[in-house]
């Protein structure tokens, strides 16, 4: 899941994030009830239609290297071992049996029985040993392996035929596997290529696939899930802009667009063609502090960021009203998360009063956003920063330049990513070897914690130092997290199937949907 733009790797996942990031989200009205599709029964046949925005028009089809849009096909191409359930958190796909030792220093994977990949072969434990050593290859530089930077992949020991036994570097301990592993650990075969033989073991096979345009998928039989998935066909259609895609669901030329746009919830409520998916998940918004850098390097002026944001506000106007305000942590529906830490008040005064304490009484910073995505809660946090007298200079560049080599290095800029638990969350942001530490935040103590947790398995145990790691974020960690924004996606009322969800897939689990008519 790359940052700013985790992918879920969140890069990938946050191109949609940036999404997040902008305020670009929204929810709706009673129609997105979970029950509303239940009262259909799932029916086979017809050609599903999604509508995605592809801003980069580009993409391929990598299980392991996904480019743009390549994120969403990878759903229909390619399973895991692991699959996020409806409340972002990981659960059994294709393995029977994945769990560590006792330590979390190794993990044993077995594969169920009898899997099939599209040409026929059966999935066993030598593809298991290729995937990984794929996803992790030096040479394939995929962005995602550094989520897997522990895993030693000269050290992956086959069992049996469909049991693998796999252990980690420098004597590291690694619990959270399935979170890190799940989002882009397509298993592929030992002769797969993405262009030559782009095979997996996904709802859909590929038929043909125009990048920029559009991808058509068709049914797979031996899916390992027994009757799915229901549609005959899966066609992908990548636009430019929202507009477009908007025209062409009330048209009714695609069936389903994922991430609408706030600015469009009054035309969407009005169709009665459409149903509306309000998914309250746990993605979160940030603004991030970069603590290597004056004037954030002062834990003081951090807190009076903290303290000057008016996350009320924000969620208002920022997200138009659809989010819920965060108190400087995520994962929020991880079960190790500390509720005892309450909401983070807004005092003016008492951040000013830090500010003059720091010597930063008429400070200037600049804050970096992206134009569109990042651009509302920029804005929206430099007017409030503006009535303490402190001058927030909002910069836009584009979005290559945002997650360019320059990312770590802002000073102050907007963030955001998925609502993954804690361990993976943190991972990527702001472990002691998170992915992209833009805050570059390095504390000992809590350091020393999230290492602990990392090899803890049991819950109880695994939550105490995971509290003691929240508190030490939020007295002096290096993000200012707002808000976390509910997801809005639209179908046409002829898809079964399609519930409001805790996740980002409501429109990407493909197995499960259906076409009434």
């Amino acid at each position: 899941m790359a940052r700013d733009g985790y992918p879920l790797s969140r890069r990938g996942f946050l191109g949609h994030a940036g999404v997040l990031a902008g305020g670009l989200l929204a929810g709706c009205g009673p129609a997105d009830s979970p029950t509303h599709a239940a009262a259909d029964q799932p029916r086979h046949g017809g050609r599903l239609r999604l509508g995605i925005i592809d801003g980069n028009q580009s993409g391929n089809l990598d299980a392991h290297k996904p480019i743009g849009s390549g994120i969403v096909r990878g759903f229909a191409l390619y399973s895991k071992l692991w699959e996020w359930d409806e409340q972002m958190q990981p659960r059994l796909a294709l393995a029977e049996f994945a769990e560590p030792n006792a330590d979390a220093s190794s993990w044993t994977l077995r594969l169920k029985p009898g899997l099939e990949f599209h040409h026929g072969k059966t999935i066993d434990a030598d593809d298991l040993i290729f995937s990984i050593r794929r996803l992790t290859d030096p040479q394939l530089a995929s962005p995602y392996a550094a989520l897997l930077h522990w895993v030693d992949r000269n050290n992956l020991v086959k069992l049996d035929d469909r049991t693998v036994r796999l252990g980690f570097r420098e004597g590291r301990s690694y619990l959270p596997l399935a979170e890190t592993w799940v989002n882009f650990g397509g298993i592929v075969p030992v002769d797969y290529h993405p262009v030559t033989n782009p095979v997996g073991a996904g709802p859909y096979k590929l038929k043909s696939f125009t990048p920029g345009q559009r991808s058509l998928f068709t049914r797979f039989d031996n899916y390992y899930k027994p009757g799915k998935p229901y549609a005959d066909e899966l066609e992908i259609i990548d636009f430019k802009d929202q507009t477009g895609r908007l025209a062409a669901l009330r048209a009714g030329q695609i069936d389903m667009a994922n991430v609408m746009s706030t600015e469009h919830l009054q035309v969407l409520q009005a169709d009665p063609r459409l149903r509306l998916l309000k998914s309250v998940s746990g993605n979160w918004l940030s603004f991030d502090m970069n603590t290597a850098k004056a004037p954030f390097n002062d834990p003081r002026v951090r807190e009076a960021f903290r303290l000057l944001a008016d996350r009320d506000e924000l969620v208002r106007r920022a997200l138009n009203g659809q989010g819920r305000v965060a108190n400087d942590l995520y994962a929020p529906f991880d079960p190790t998360f500390d509720h005892s830490l309450g909401p983070r008040p807004h005092d003016p005064q008492r951040a000013a009063q830090l500010l003059r304490q720091a010597g930063h009484e008429q400070l200037q910073v600049d804050l970096v956003t992206t134009p569109g995505p990042g651009l509302a809660s920029a804005l929206v946090l430099a007017e409030q920063a503006r009535r303490i007298g402190v001058t927030l200079n909002v910069r836009q560049v584009d979005l290559a330049t945002f997650q360019g080599p320059q990312r770590d290095d802002w000073t102050l800029s907007t963030g955001g990513s998925i609502g993954a638990p804690f361990l993976a969350s943190a991972i990527h942001t702001d472990a002691p070897f998170a992915v992209a530490n833009k805050t570059h935040f390095h504390d000992r103590e809590f350091s020393e914690a999230f290492l602990a947790a990392m090899a803890q398995p049991d819950l109880e145990q695994r939550k105490a130092l995971v509290h003691r790691a929240q508190r030490i974020q939020y007295e002096r960690g290096g993000m200012l997290i707002w808000g976390f924004a509910d997801l809005l996606d639209s179908v046409s009322t002829r898809v079964g199937g399609a519930q409001a969800e805790q996740s980002l897939f409501s429109t990407w689990r493909f197995e499960s949907l259906w076409l009434k008519t």
